[in-house]
């Protein structure tokens, strides 16, 4: 049996990128020349919001205030989860010291990055939860300063939420600047704030590619395109609850894949039966978002048994990835390819979305085939050290020299050279390229 599609995607995330690099560098190479005036006239052109864009404590503290205690127990409670997990991450990066040879040390040093740009997407959603996910993580690396950068709505500013979350998870400035202008101020150092070191963080196509763009003179996460998802189910899976976990995703936006890889056929059908029911129920921009996502590009495959399951979600390598299927312990040791995985039907990827503690800003679009997600070691330098003795230098420099002759490199054996010549007089050593 050839997997068969029973239902097949009409689009893909390539056929609708979008042609927004032009305008994207026209608008950093404005902003970089016109710097905070140019910066402004953009937000009143895109965000048309014309109030601070630096929020000031007493404005931070107005904003906190609004939000309701019940929210504030909530975020707090996501802050700590993602706090302890991201602490937890960090543990496993240590600094390390190593004698190569007798008398030449080696070692490697974890250094976090000085200055974080964050930005938290407030369009469409406000987007709460990455607040806590980008701040919280770049606080537990230790970088020195972190912006929080979110779109203003008009005549209302940043999301009162959004602001607490960014400034409890230990945000050193909050700005009110949103898309390219946003992503702009935070790498040129516009507004008084130092230059970002790495910009982290999702957003639509045009912070996308601003980041894409900057990348290279400012380290990024990521270039992330739409949101996607995947889920493995089996015949023991609720049909119910896989349908609605499909739908939860698909409601991120028009152009969201999600995908349903199964070896049940009944099961299969069950769920494109349920599906639509559940879209319908949606709000008005949610529902228009996942019917479109559904109806373009979302697919429902059956396989032959699981391993082939596996297989084919390697190849999608989805962004998150979910398991509703027996004997778990399998699935996480056969799969290889996923931004973040969730196994069981008491697990959801709205959970890690929100207040797990794992993070939610993650590879998309295949991604997952090479990199992992947001974590403190995103915010870290791994960097290396060696010191030796003179008596522990004598095979390295002898071997340095010859290498470097026999690759052609004359002034690298010399620097080697100099060195035996100097701590060893009166040695002969053979340090042609032939010896």
């Amino acid at each position: 049996m050839t997997r068969e599609y029973l239902k097949n995607a009409t689009l893909t995330a390539e056929s609708d990128a979008s042609e927004t690099h032009e305008t994207v560098k026209k608008i950093l190479a404005d902003i970089e020349a016109g710097g905070d005036a140019k910066a402004l006239e953009y937000a009143k052109k895109f965000d048309r919001y014309e109030g601070n864009v630096m929020l000031t404590p007493e404005e931070i503290e107005a904003a906190c205030a609004l939000v309701p205690e019940k929210l504030k127990q909530d975020i707090q409670f996501a802050q700590g989860n993602v706090q302890r997990f991201a602490e937890a991450q960090k543990a496993t990066v240590s600094d390390v010291e190593i004698e190569i040879v007798p008398g030449m040390i080696a070692g490697q040093k974890a250094i976090p990055v000085d200055a974080a740009g964050c930005y938290v997407p407030g369009g469409r959603y406000s987007h709460i939860a990455s607040a806590i996910m980008t701040v919280t993580t770049a606080k537990v690396a230790g970088c020195h300063h972190i912006t929080a950068c979110s779109p203003p709505r008009p005549d209302v500013g940043v999301n009162p939420a959004i602001v607490y979350a960014a400034h409890i998870s230990g945000a050193d400035k909050i700005m009110a600047l949103g898309g390219v202008q946003g992503v702009a101020a935070m790498t040129f150092g516009l507004f008084g704030l130092p230059k970002a070191n790495i910009l982290v963080g999702p957003g639509n196509q045009f912070v996308a590619e601003a980041k894409r763009i900057l990348f290279g003179r400012v380290g990024i996460d990521m270039i992330a395109g739409p949101t996607d998802s995947l889920i493995l189910a089996d015949k023991n899976a609720d049909a119910h609850i896989v349908a609605t976990d499909l739908v939860s995703q698909a409601e991120h936006g028009y152009n969201s894949p999600v995908w349903l890889v199964t070896d049940d056929r009944a099961l299969a059908e069950k769920v494109m039966e349920i599906v639509p029911g559940l879209i319908d129920d949606l709000p008005d921009v949610n529902r228009e978002n996942a019917f479109a996502a559904w109806r373009d590009y979302a697919e429902v495959i059956l396989c032959k048994d699981r391993e082939d399951m596996a297989a084919c979600s390697d190849e999608y390598a989805p962004e998150h990835l979910t398991v509703q299927a027996g004997d778990l312990d399998w699935w996480l040791e056969r799969l290889t390819c996923y931004g973040s995985l969730f196994l069981g039907e008491e697990t959801t990827v709205s959970y890690g979305d929100k207040a797990s503690g794992t993070n939610h800003v993650l590879p998309t679009s295949g991604a997952a085939s090479y990199t992992g997600g947001l974590s403190v070691h995103k915010y870290m330098k791994i960097v290396t050290w060696q010191r030796s003795t003179r008596d522990g230098s004598k095979s390295v420099a002898e071997a340095t020299a010859r290498i470097s002759r026999l690759e052609g490199m004359e002034g690298h054996a010399r620097a080697a050279d100099v060195r035996l010549a100097k701590y060893f007089p009166g040695e002969n050593f053979d340090l042609s390229a032939n010896g």
